[in-house]
Parts: C-alpha cells; structure tokens; sequence
C-alpha cells in the first residue's frame, strides 16, 4: 500500500467527535490521516503465537570502536590491537574484550556480527544508513527517508493503541524522523530522562484533573475540553499543535496503561540497582569525551517492550573516542555497558520476553583499526560489529569476521540493510510496500537487504 496524504485541516475539524469514538487522536506514533488510513486499508501484523514481537535498538552513537568491544584482536601488533586484552566467554572458541566480563558469562544468550561495512564516515550519514537502510540526503541530520521506526509505526501502531508505537529514549537522534511518512510516525520522545536521579515523568502523561472521562464522552464540552488539553499539552509534550498531521491521543492521556509501562519508580530497587542505579555522568573535557549515564534507560526499555510497545530505541552515546579512547572506555563506557547489557538480556530472558524481543546493540560505523597518536581512534565504516540477542536469534553465535587487524570484511560480509532485514522480519513488516515520498515516487521500505540467517534459530 503507498499513502503518503493527509486531511485538511477543514476534514480534520469536523471528524474531532469521530476521534472519541475509534479511541484516540493519534500522537505518540499516529497521525490522523495514518490512523485513519490505516483502519480502512492497511494490512494487519499477523505476531508469532504468546507475546507480540517487539525490538529493543541500543544506539551506541559515535560509533563504538569493535577491538574494544566485540571484535578484540589479540594478536594484532599492539598499535591495532589496543590496550585491552580478550577474555574467553561462556561459549568455547569466542572471545570479547576483556573489559566486558558479565556479557561474557552469557555469551550463550547473544550473538556476534563481526563483517558490518558501509562507505559513509559521516555520523549523521552513517546514522541515516543504519536506521533507514537507505544513503542519506543533502542534509545529513534531516532524514530523507523513513527511520525504521517510523516504519514500524506506519505498520503496527494499531497492535496496542492504547501505547506509542514508536519509542525514544530520552529524545531523537539524527535518523530517527519519518521523513514522507508524517508527523504521525515521528517517534514519542520521553524527553524527561531515566538516567537522571530526579523523579521520572512524561511531560504530557501528567493528566489534567479537570479532564476525566465523562467531560470528555459529554458532547456539549467536547471542543471545550479539546482546545484545553491542546493548551495543556503544547509546551510540554512534543506533539505540539493538535492539528491534522499530529494530535493527542486519548486513549493515552486518559487511560492508565501508558503511564504505568513509563512508571520507572515503580521499579523494586533491586532490580534498578542490578541495571547500575545510578551511576554519575562524567562531563566531557578537551581531551575526552563525556560518559553517559543510561543504565536506567535501558530498564525504561524492558517496561516499554513488557507492556506491548513494538520498538524503543535508547540513545546510547557517544562513543566516539578521538581521544584518549583508552581511558574513556574503562573509566566509563565499558563497565556501564558491560553491567547494563548484561542486565536487560538476562532480566528479559527471566520474564520470558527474550524470545518475543529482539535486542540489536550498535552504532553508525567502527573505528580505524590503527591506535592514533592520541590514543584514540576514528571513524571507520569500512568494518564495524554489532550484537544481537532475543526474536529468534541463536545465542552464542558469530557470524563473519574482520581480517587480522580488524580492518575490512574477511568473511560473510554484511551490511547495515541485513540488519534491518532482520529486525523487519522479526516483527513482521512487510519490506516489500512502497510508500509515496514527497514527490509521489514509490519508495520501498528497504532498499535491498536479507536476514541474518545463521544467526536465526527457524
């Protein structure tokens, strides 16, 4: 189905009783015209048997050097291979970087690609390439094609209207967008961070008192309450203007299932602390970059998967260690990561989301396989790793290799549309619509790209 309309702002105003009726008003994933849409014609995601399938993305942004995480090189002259050591994990025959203890011991639960490349050195480039499939426009920041959680959103954001189809944590990221997919597809932004050690809440989520649920089924003040939950919701929540292309959903404002998934502080602190609780953010100086603290958003993200929300995506940056890569990583990078990562695959796989989840950890590009004489490393598209665990992924895995210096491809080379191959297939996105871009061209939602098959467990 191609669709690339929307109602006028004239349709719009006169269908507003007709948004009370179907449930919601479609923001947090769902335009107007794409709810409406949708309804009529869209296909339905048919989800495997038991839990819906859903997809956590990690976005290691910067670019995580792969001799430092996944891909270690220990017998590569000490210029290449670093200052880190490999260690063996749980799984005869693969070792990861010797910083990353616990995610070696469940070595048995998650996979390995080691043969990623592209050719585009730029961030917001290689940004564009790995959540779209597709090169990037003129402006590298703006997308020019659909994110692949816009996609998702087009596709199944009628599974759980009640939750945003598409979310980010805690805000967008360049790639992100939905391009000619509309407003509608944009992702939620929770805006207000888990990592933060204030109490968490969704600007937006916080609901008027004054709007209960028979004001709003009262047609004689339903416009009344439309124009005062617009007034509400305009500065805080990223919606903004409640008009054709983006408007509040009801269903989320005024339902309990939305902002109990966003209840991080209900939590049990166990579980906050076994995800790292809290650790503090270490400010960038001149000779290094700052290290984020994001544990907490990646538990956000098992609640959100938990409660029906198809795809979240946490920014996890910024991996791009110019400078003093060495220090950067064990100070800070790898220790959150390696108590993080290790926490969500095993917390999912004990609540039995792990097969319904797919969790793909990565970022835009690798690093140059030489140490630079700051004891950084830089960009570097040409082969990059990225790790896989849950939907149908065989743990204990490791598909391709780098060669000697971890440099380029030397086996089963892959690239980044594979991947989302791979992910679409798992949730069950049709790759083969074509959706209208702006100047009424067929648009495919993948270019090219088939699934990581040996990493498949069916």
């Amino acid at each position: 189905m191609s669709d690339s309309s929307f109602l006028s702002p004239q349709q719009a105003q006169s269908s507003r009783r007709g948004f009370i009726r179907a449930g919601l008003l479609g923001s947090c994933g769902l335009s107007l015209a794409s709810l409406l849409k949708l309804q009529a014609a869209s296909p339905r995601s048919t989800p495997r048997t038991g839990t819906a399938p859903s997809v956590i993305i990690l976005w290691m942004r910067g670019g995580p050097s792969q001799h430092e995480t996944w891909d270690p090189k220990p017998e590569a002259p000490v210029e290449y291979r670093g200052y880190f050591g490999a260690i063996p994990t749980s799984v005869s025959g693969i070792q990861i970087c010797d910083m990353l203890p616990k995610s070696a011991a469940i070595m048995e639960k998650w996979s390995i690609v080691r043969s990623l490349y592209h050719r585009d050195a730029g961030h917001s480039s290689g940004d564009q390439i790995c959540f779209t499939g597709y090169p990037s426009g003129p402006k590298p920041d703006v997308n020019t094609y659909p994110s692949c959680g816009s996609i998702v959103a087009r596709q199944l954001s009628q599974r759980n209207p009640e939750l945003p189809a598409y979310v980010m944590i805690p805000r967008r990221v360049p790639g992100v967008d939905p391009a000619y997919l509309g407003a509608g597809c944009a992702p939620f932004e929770t805006q207000a961070d888990p990592a933060q050690t204030a109490p968490f809440k969704i600007p937006g989520l916080v609901r008027d008192a004054s709007l209960t649920l028979d004001r709003v089924q009262d047609r004689r003040s339903l416009l009344q309450d439309f124009d005062r939950l617009r007034k509400t919701t305009d500065h805080s929540l990223q919606a903004g203007a409640v008009d054709a292309f983006q408007a509040q959903a009801w269903n989320i404002l005024l339902g309990d299932r939305a902002r109990a998934a966003f209840d991080l502080d209900a939590e049990p602190m166990a579980i906050r602390e076994r995800y790292g609780f809290m650790e503090p953010y270490i400010a960038p100086t001149p000779d290094r970059c700052g290290v984020p603290a994001w544990s907490q958003r990646f538990l956000l993200a098992r609640r959100l998967v938990e409660a029906g929300v198809p795809l979240v995506t946490v920014d996890c940056r910024w991996w791009d260690t110019h400078v003093k890569g060495y220090e950067t990583m064990r100070d800070g990078f790898l220790p959150r990561w390696d108590q993080a990562y290790s926490a969500l695959i095993t917390d999912l796989e004990e609540r039995g989301l792990l097969e319904s989840t797919l969790v793909l950890a990565w970022g835009e590009f690798g690093r140059t396989p030489r140490v630079n004489a700051t004891g950084g490393r830089d960009h570097y598209p040409n082969v990059f790793s990225a790790a896989l665990a849950g939907g149908g992924i065989q743990g204990g895995r490791v598909l391709g290799s780098s060669d000697a210096k971890g440099a380029e491809p030397l086996s089963s080379p892959r690239q980044p549309q594979d991947v989302l191959a791979t992910m679409y297939r798992h949730l069950g996105i049709d790759t083969e619509t074509s959706y209208l871009d702006h100047s009424g061209r067929p648009i495919p939602v993948l270019p090219f790209g088939e699934p990581l098959h040996e990493l498949l467990s069916t």
